[in-house]
């Protein structure tokens, strides 16, 4: 009996077919029934979900009269212009209101650490690379046996330095892992957080006793200096922190409003986060 009609291929793992016909039966994502894409095609995750909230954007506009109905059963590609519509409508509709002088100077005492001027630290460090297809736990072991070999008694001076050219991913492997002088806006938040917000004065000296994890894996740190700063007055920083506040909550009120979205539609073939309640928290 030919199987090759119900496997959707001949068989073979080198031929073609199998994947044509995987590609084909993958279902199309859609939202309300307007396809997001053509069959066959498989748009990466993130790419996928912009053009749902943009599709979900724009019945919402023909909802309201703002942009005509389309014909098809396919997303249209908006114009300038219709985008225009677009965030004039999301403009009106998420509302963020201005923080007020309580709630600036909560969040300056709260984390008077970010707000340190002149804050630097001489770092090196030794980074293990987080990959694709990386195996992880091999790496972290990786990493844990080299901190604790720093970590340990009489340690060579320049033994950071060789275990950097070794066993870093960074660039500066070839300099022994020296990142020279960073101020909190020089490093990944993870990193800067570790460094200089933690506590008042930042990290000591020395190999710092556990790994650090970022967005870009696995880093063994080393201090070999550090300068204190002056501590920014509240007044000199209200207006930082109004406008920080003010993009948080308008950041919190457009993910509202696009829970609130995908809850009133039929959302097929994509994840998106969805509020069945406008009582959203």
């Amino acid at each position: 009996m030919n199987t090759s009609s119900q496997s959707g291929g001949c068989g073979s793992g080198s031929c073609q077919c199998a994947t044509t016909a995987a590609k084909t039966a993958t279902p199309v994502a859609s939202i309300n029934g307007i396809a997001l894409h053509a069959p066959g095609e498989l748009p990466d995750l993130q790419t996928l979900q912009e053009l749902a909230y943009t599709e979900l954007l724009r019945q919402q506009a023909v909802k309201a009269g703002l942009l005509p109905r389309s014909r098809g059963l396919s997303a249209p590609v908006l114009h300038d212009a219709e985008r225009a519509v677009l965030e004039t409508m999301v403009d009106a509709a998420v509302s963020s209101p201005q923080p007020t002088e309580d709630e600036c100077l909560r969040y300056y005492t709260a984390n008077k650490t970010q707000f340190v001027v002149g804050q630097a630290v001489h770092v090196q460090h030794i980074l293990f690379a987080v990959t694709p297809g990386v195996n992880v736990h091999a790496l972290t072991v990786r990493a844990e046996k080299a901190l604790i070999e720093l970590l340990g008694k009489d340690v060579a001076p320049d033994r950071f330095a060789a275990l950097a050219a070794e066993l870093s991913n960074c660039p500066t492997s070839t300099q022994g892992g020296d990142l020279g002088w960073l101020q909190p806006h020089d490093c990944a938040p993870e990193l800067a957080n570790e460094l200089f917000h933690q506590t008042p004065s930042g990290l000591g000296l020395g190999v710092h006793p556990r790994l650090i994890h970022t967005r870009f894996g696995f880093h063994i740190i080393q201090v070999l200096g550090s300068r204190k700063g002056k501590q920014a007055s509240y007044e000199e920083v209200c207006e930082r922190i109004a406008a920080q506040l003010t993009l948080q909550s308008r950041a919190k009120a457009l993910h509202q409003y696009m829970s609130l979205l995908v809850g009133q539609a039929l959302v097929e073939g994509v994840p998106l986060d969805r509020a069945d309640s406008p009582l959203v928290q």
